[in-house]
């Protein structure tokens, strides 16, 4: 199968060696996206909430730039570097999914990239099977 590269620029562009998604047939990998605001690549500042719309902002815009939403994915993996956000990271996802919502994990990590507090990645599905 052909590995196609997806990219925009209404996502943080990648800061290493990665690219923002790699579509593989019908399935997407999404890249895991930290709350870095796309036009200045700053971190987001403010609240957790605002950094948690900001990190699903941001993984919605390469699902789109794949040709898929965020109804399309099947899995994601939430990284906090404090599990007591978890509850709040459940109330932000509620705004950007409806059932059935995707397979998930949260992990708990000692940090995080630029020093983020939340990261997220996805796989997506596209197609009808």
């Amino acid at each position: 199968m052909t590995k196609q590269i997806i990219s925009t620029a209404d996502a943080p562009q990648a800061i290493g060696t990665y690219s923002q998604a790699m579509k593989v047939g019908g399935t997407v990998y999404l890249s895991g996206q930290i709350p870095l605001d796309p036009k200045t690549m700053a971190m987001v500042g403010g609240t957790m909430e605002a950094q948690i719309v900001r990190v699903f902002d941001n993984l919605r815009a390469v699902a789109r730039a794949a040709g898929g939403d965020l109804a399309d994915v099947v899995k994601l993996n939430v990284f906090l570097t404090d599990l007591a956000h978890f509850p709040l990271v459940n109330e932000v996802m509620a705004r950007y999914f409806t059932e059935p919502y995707p397979a998930r994990a949260a992990i708990g990590v000692a940090s995080l990239p630029k020093g983020a507090a939340v990261e997220v990645d996805a796989v997506m599905h596209l197609g009808g099977n």
